[in-house]
């Protein structure tokens, strides 16, 4: 199993099994080590992030069975959000984070920095990662659908470092950066124009479906700005979802509201806190930008 694939295993926004679901799946496998457990754990918390969307708003209306309470409640959070409009205007998008885990018992499981930059037309990411065997650069053309990553180094000497070898991203690996391309908070934030379903099952609760995910945001009744958010399973929409990721931090760029302190819950414990150092939008990132392969083979992010 390859580093990468460990992700697809892990709590994502859009309905990811958690890594307790990882762990018991494997809990015979050699890959059941604790450091292979510790790898799953970091990402438990880097799979909230924002996103960014199209420069102008596509003329593409929701499906017909969003319902008008759904609606009307997705264009309150974009209004306080910013106004779809300006959310739809961002180009691209660079983030870093830094992200700390806990385990059940509320053992450290210490802490990775992560930067994450998007271009919407052309549709790319790139994330770049540091942390102890947890080192790791991913890179994905969203147009042609193919890629490559540079994995961690889980037996050298230096835990911070990559294998230093590019290789293209197949299976699971290519299916994950595919979801996470799609899957970004700020095209959830404008699901009616991207075609999504949207309804609202409870008072001040959004839910959104696509690819096959759903996502409920809980939303504040005063301001509208998501307080939490939660997969959902499709197959048993009434029964939540153990974990959740709750905002509590919000900073605005560039006229927008982003979330900069998010916490992540399983079965009611705290097990990671991410924490933005940065934002920028629209700063002018080019294709070439991210999909260079980076010197030394070492994530395009200082180390302190």
């Amino acid at each position: 199993m390859r580093f990468i694939k460990l992700v697809c295993h892990v709590r994502h926004v859009a309905c990811y099994h958690t890594s307790r679901d990882w762990t018991d799946a494997n809990r015979d496998s050699e890959y059941s080590s604790p450091m292979m457990l510790r790898c799953a754990a970091y990402l438990i918390l880097l799979s909230c992030l924002s996103a960014f969307t199209p420069e102008t708003l596509p003329a593409q209306a929701s499906p017909g069975n969003s319902t008008k309470e759904g609606l009307a409640l997705l264009h309150k959070m974009q209004e306080t959000l910013g106004g779809a409009k300006r959310l739809a205007a961002v180009h691209d998008y660079d983030e870093t984070i830094r992200a700390v885990a806990w385990d059940a018992a509320g053992g450290s499981l210490g802490e990775v920095r992560k930067r994450s930059r998007w271009i919407q037309n052309p549709r790319m990411i790139r994330l770049d990662q540091i942390g102890p065997r947890g080192t790791y650069v991913l890179y994905l053309d969203g147009r042609s659908g193919s890629g490559w990553e540079i994995l961690p180094d889980l037996k050298g000497s230096d835990p911070y470092k990559t294998t230093g070898v590019p290789v293209p991203l197949t299976g699971g690996e290519l299916k994950f950066a595919t979801n996470y391309l799609s899957g970004f908070e700020l095209n959830l934030w404008l699901a009616d124009l991207r075609g999504y379903t949207v309804s609202s099952p409870r008072a001040n609760v959004l839910r959104i479906e696509h690819d096959g995910s759903a996502t409920d945001f809980t939303l504040d009744p005063v301001t509208r700005l998501p307080l939490k958010s939660a997969g959902v399973s499709l197959a048993d929409p009434n029964r939540p979802v153990p974990s959740e990721m709750r905002y509590e931090g919000w900073k605005e760029v560039s006229g927008i509201h982003f979330p900069t302190h998010r916490v992540n819950y399983l079965s009611g414990l705290k097990r990671g806190e991410v924490i933005t150092g940065e934002i920028k939008v629209n700063s002018g990132l080019r294709p070439e930008d991210l999909s260079a392969k980076p010197a030394n083979f070492a994530p395009d992010l200082p180390r302190r």
